[in-house]
């Protein structure tokens, strides 16, 4: 399978020059299975979505969107996701069951949804996207989206249910986790990723931004480390970086750790695809 990266950036764009090689989109990953032309799966729909319009070549989008938790920079990018919201689209979009968003309530995802997208904080609600659209809300566990296996987890962020994402397919894994508070967690992250060949890991905060991490519910790029390190990882992309850190930081951050990091650590930057 092909992982494409479309966004990178947490809490908000980050545009500008000194931005641009890491990339200054938000939250979003595509997944393409072996033989398909085009990603099933999406995971998180924060600003990076829209490139994912320019992958389709403007064709309407087929398939899945799993979102990992509600936070702005994970859902922004929904109302300009150009092929989704056009006729002939089919989008069935998943998000953490939670206030009230149950799988066995009819209508709660999208009424969960709509507390952020709609009048008077956004001219449509998520209704008013064109093409066919289904919302429904999930707890932890397995499932098939996208024609992949995908396993939910609960991790700790806070600020709302947040999910950790495993995806199987094609005899590969990897791992999903861009807001992960590591220093909170009890464990079920650990079971999540382990012996994932890759793992796309929040590295918003350097290990000095302890006090921050914390307060926002984050990891520092050395949780990100240790936690792909004890659980046997293949590989570890860092992603979420914060908006404010430019590439070189971003490069320099990364660099220091992977010097005595027990596995390969790189840069997640937008437009990377990564061949599973």
């Amino acid at each position: 399978m092909r992982v494409i990266l479309h966004g990178v950036r947490g809490s908000t764009p980050a545009p500008g020059r000194e931005f641009v090689g890491v990339g200054g989109h938000t939250s979003c990953v595509s997944v393409t299975l072996d033989g398909a032309r085009h990603p099933g799966l999406v995971l998180d729909a924060g600003t990076g979505l829209v490139n994912l319009t320019a992958l389709l070549g403007g064709a309407p989008f087929h398939g899945h969107i799993v979102l990992s938790h509600l936070h702005w920079d994970h859902v922004q990018g929904l109302p300009f996701f150009r092929s989704g919201d056009v006729p002939g689209a089919e989008v069935s979009l998943m998000l953490p069951a939670q206030e009230g968003a149950s799988a066995r309530v009819p209508g709660s995802a999208v009424a969960l949804l709509r507390r952020a997208m709609s009048p008077p904080h956004f001219p449509i609600g998520p209704e008013g996207l064109a093409g066919r659209w289904r919302f429904g809300a999930r707890d932890a566990g397995w499932f098939s989206a996208g024609g992949a296996n995908v396993l939910l987890a609960d991790v700790a962020h806070k600020g709302g249910r947040t999910f950790g994402i495993r995806v199987e397919a094609d005899g590969a894994s990897f791992a999903y986790l861009p807001d992960h508070d590591a220093a909170a967690d009890d464990g079920a992250a650990a079971d999540l990723v382990a012996g994932v060949d890759v793992l796309l890991h929040d590295a918003q905060f350097a290990d000095d931004e302890r006090y921050w991490a914390a307060r926002y519910g984050h990891a520092t790029v050395g949780d990100a480390v240790a936690l792909a390190a004890a659980a046997r990882v293949g590989r570890l992309v860092l992603i979420h970086h914060a908006p404010g850190r430019a590439d070189a930081d971003v490069e320099d951050l990364a660099a220091k750790h992977a010097a005595s990091a027990p596995l390969p650590v790189v840069v997640g930057r937008e437009g990377t695809t990564l061949a599973l």
